[in-house]
């Protein structure tokens, strides 16, 4: 592709997609040749520059979904109008479109099925799924099959999305996913079957006793009316009535620590905010999770979307923000469609806007779409993405609450940790505090897959051991080995049940929490294959950025393809090289991907003696 301002011209429809967006051109400057611009009195050559092009760079990734949703693929004449609207350079911009997976600069059909090969899937038999769905999808039949990370629905493993580029774009969902019923979806996705509402991935729907989930299957996800008459909003009033610095005592006071796997405290972080003097503040949810085996945030913005848009007002009103920006996985289209409706209705009953509750008090929320890639999950690599650039992680300090997202004080929570305040200031941190462990508070999610008889979202006081949630979960027979953490985290044997699911007590188990992934698998499930799928996808994952991650990752994952199938001696040479790989990527990578790259694989080899 030609990196420089061509002479490739967009298309009408490619065209109208960047328009419908972006507003019709101001200059000449702006418009491919030929197209009048109805601006006689200006120069028609002029173009922004400066601090007014700089403002529009955060534009360029809503840009590229634009193009890629109506025509399934970026072409250079697309990315040329685009770099030309938002003046951007057009190599800077491919190396943003080349970045994300769900993006093609090269021409493909209209429709691309994804099917996930992660591992909960790979171990329900997304092998033959993506087997028998390319030999019934032709060169012919429109449609392209791409083997696809975690697509976020463990409980129905094997799974499956469908996507098809129109005005507007439609997805379809088939899981768990055959051969037949992913091919469905791919050809007909108008006419596929509806997705099960978000209650049947709580197997602990109806249960008084939850705090995070109570909602879910009670409520229509809808209804702003049904989530208000179930106390919604009673929290929001409440930090109205008691301040921002109260807030913010109340939710240190709680113990509240950060669910997207770092445990860092919320309430430092919020006070860290609130008192920068730089302005404006910022609140962005990271709602990018990536981690294979974890759907729990998936399962909240569906089935109780009200309570993230009042727990995301409360953040910034605590930390002085005015605007916050919900950071949603490129895969989760139904959680897309909910949030969005969600934050239209709050916005039109006062509930966000510039007078939130008749207080005086300025605050909306944008969302912004990712668009496969799992290292956005490092919250300055997702600023880098909303701003317009590569998600590629940024060295630390200075941190996040010092200057974010923008350059500004931001406070990045993911879902789980923001709905948590919702209890917090409706029951009081004391009350709050006394549910789980004196330094694990609060109530949990757990996101329990793999060979289990009842997969799905399970909420537990922190404190309750890795043996209850199985229990709860209907443990296979013949368990062979738990992966804590998802890729990043940890194994355990089948005789370690009696582990403590709270911060330190995995830690003291040698092990991690991490965001709550429990995949279990019984003897059917070949360990070998098992790792070397981890391996493969901290090797497509890895943003390249720095050395020890980049090349790192493909040893690891070269190593153990040599390895597969065997055992004992004659892998001893190569399990040495992955413990020296290893060592090297947890001291000197930059962002958390390549410091925890080689966990599973080393507590595979170590606790569960994968190859001897």
């Amino acid at each position: 592709m030609d990196l420089r301002f061509g002479d490739s011209k967009p298309t009408d429809e490619e065209r109208a997609a960047i328009d419908a967006l972006l507003g019709p051109p101001d200059s000449a400057w702006e418009a491919p040749a030929g197209v009048w611009v109805d601006r006689p009195d200006e120069d028609l050559r002029w173009a922004r520059g400066g601090r007014a092009a700089r403002d529009r760079r955060d534009q360029l990734l809503p840009g590229l979904h634009a193009v890629n949703d109506r025509i399934g693929w970026i072409s250079e004449g697309a990315l040329d109008y685009l770099c030309r609207r938002l003046t951007v350079p057009p190599a800077e911009a491919y190396g943003v479109a080349t970045f994300y997976s769900m993006f093609a600069v090269k021409p493909r059909p209209a429709t691309v099925l994804h099917v996930c090969t992660d591992l909960a899937c790979a171990a329900a038999g997304a092998a033959g799924v993506c087997a028998g769905a390319e030999a019934r999808l032709g060169p012919g039949s429109g449609v392209t099959v791409e083997r696809s990370p975690c697509l976020g629905l463990c409980e129905r493993a094997p799974a499956a999305l469908a996507v098809r580029a129109g005005d507007p774009v439609r997805t379809a969902v088939a899981a768990p996913a055959t051969a037949e019923s992913a091919v469905f979806a791919a050809t007909a996705p108008d006419a596929a079957p509806e997705e099960p509402p978000a209650a049947m991935a709580v197997p602990q729907a109806g249960d008084e006793s939850l705090v995070l989930l109570r909602r879910i299957g009670a409520v229509d996800p809808a209804s702003l009316d049904d989530y208000r008459a179930h106390g919604g909003y009673t929290a929001l009033r409440r930090a109205f009535a008691i301040g921002p610095a109260q807030v913010i005592r109340e939710v240190t006071d709680a113990g509240l620590l950060g669910r997207g796997g770092a445990a860092f405290p919320t309430g430092v972080k919020w006070q860290a905010t609130a008192s920068q003097p730089d302005h404006p503040h910022y609140v962005v949810c990271n709602a990018d999770e990536s981690e294979p085996g974890t759907f729990k945030d998936r399962v909240v913005m569906e089935g109780d979307p009200y309570a993230l848009v009042e727990a995301m007002t409360i953040a910034g009103y605590a930390v002085g923000a005015h605007k916050g920006y919900l950071y949603l996985r490129g895969e989760y289209p139904r959680a897309l469609e909910r949030m969005g409706h969600a934050i239209e209705r709050a916005r039109a009953r006062g509930l966000l806007g510039d007078d939130v509750l008749g207080q005086g008090y300025a605050f909306d929320i944008e969302i912004r779409r990712g668009a496969g890639a799992y290292i956005c999950g490092e919250e300055t690599a997702l600023f880098n993405s909303i701003e317009g650039y590569r998600g590629e992680p940024r060295s630390k300090p200075p941190f996040p609450v010092e200057k974010g997202l923008f350059g500004k004080p931001t406070a990045a929570n993911n879902v789980e940790t923001l709905v948590n305040v919702l209890p917090i200031l409706t029951m009081g941190a004391e009350a709050y505090a006394a549910i789980g462990t004196g330094r694990s508070t609060g109530p949990k999610l757990f996101c329990v897959s793999g060979t289990v008889a009842r997969p799905g979202i399970y909420e537990l006081p922190f404190g309750a051991t890795l043996g209850d949630l199985l229990d709860l979960a209907g443990k296979p027979p013949a368990l062979r080995a738990i992966l804590l953490g998802g890729a990043a985290g940890g194994f355990v044997r089948p005789d370690e049940l009696d582990i403590p699911l709270t911060f330190e007590g995995t830690r003291e188990a040698g092990t991690t929490l991490g965001s709550g992934v429990v995949l279990a698998f019984d003897d059917t499930v070949p360990l070998p294959r098992v790792l070397l799928r981890i391996a493969e996808f901290f090797r497509d994952e890895s943003c390249g950025q720095c050395v020890p991650c980049r090349v790192g990752t493909v040893r690891q994952e070269e190593a153990l393809h040599r390895i597969a199938d065997r055992t004992g001696a004659a892998a001893a040479g190569d399990i040495a090289l992955l413990r020296e790989v290893g060592r090297a990527m947890k001291d000197a990578s930059i962002c958390g991907l390549g410091q925890t790259a080689w966990n599973a694989v080393e507590s595979a080899i170590d606790r569960l003696g994968a190859y001897e």
